[in-house]
């Protein structure tokens, strides 16, 4: 078993549902692309890194166990929503919907915002579970090497780390022959360091709701024992 304080979860739910629902906004919002200075990226990185600052306080306070049945619980729901609107898209307008003039073209303004092409989709899924579960895992080996001290450097290390998976892996599979190879490159780099820097300006945060977490709940998660299987369900922590 993990080293562990023995507490209470009372805030877990509160924390899974944010972190849920930021992963779901993103992804509607993802297909508006916007200006950042001479940089453009999708609307979604105004939202998606929360679900990294959620996720260093899952693992951080939680432990890698809890924080690996969340991770899972946002994939489905991510899926569920998808398959939910990808339905609507599909479904007959009425002849009275005329938002946009007129049915059909209510139909197709619904569709143009709405409608996710499904290599953007598939990309998306592959990063995300790449980018979180190495996030956490490099946050909780990082917490056990400075016993518990220096909360910034795992919370900016693993950011750093799940970041640049997640921003290479979404990038090459949502966009590789598309776009130039170079145009390629600086569309990773300039995600990468924007949703960094996210994480690093919001450090201050993070220490605020861990110190509270921690206090309140009083549980405070070693995963020295912790089997980091990402494909494991139980929340026991079963020895590697």
């Amino acid at each position: 078993m993990s080293d562990t304080t023995s507490g209470r979860e009372r805030w877990l739910p509160a924390i899974a549902a944010v972190f849920v629902t930021s992963l779901i906004i993103s992804n509607i919002i993802a297909v508006k692309l916007f200006s950042f200075g001479p940089v453009f990226l999708p609307a979604g990185t105004i939202v998606f890194p929360v679900s990294y600052i959620f996720g260093d306080v899952l693992t951080e306070v939680y432990g890698y166990a809890r924080a690996r049945q969340i991770i899972w619980i946002g994939f489905a729901c991510n899926l569920f929503a998808v398959l939910v609107i990808v339905i609507s898209i599909h479904l007959p307008p009425a002849s009275v919907w005329d938002t946009a003039g007129s049915p059909v073209e209510s139909q197709k303004a619904y569709s143009a915002i709405f409608n996710m092409a499904p290599r953007i989709l598939s990309a998306s899924f592959v990063a995300y579970l790449a980018g979180e579960f190495l996030n956490s895992f490099v946050l909780a080996k990082m917490k056990i090497a400075t016993a518990g001290k220096y909360l910034w450097t795992r919370t900016i290390g693993s950011t750093i780390v799940g970041q640049l998976a997640d921003s290479t892996i979404f990038v090459t599979l949502a966009f590789i022959g598309l776009i130039p190879g170079n145009a390629l490159l600086t569309l990773i780099v300039s995600q990468w360091l924007v949703k960094s820097a996210y994480e690093t300006v919001a450090t201050p945060l993070t220490y605020a709701a861990v110190g509270y977490l921690k206090r309140s709940e009083n549980v405070d998660v070693f995963d020295i024992s912790t089997n980091f299987n990402p494909f494991a369900w139980s929340r026991e922590n079963a020895p590697e």
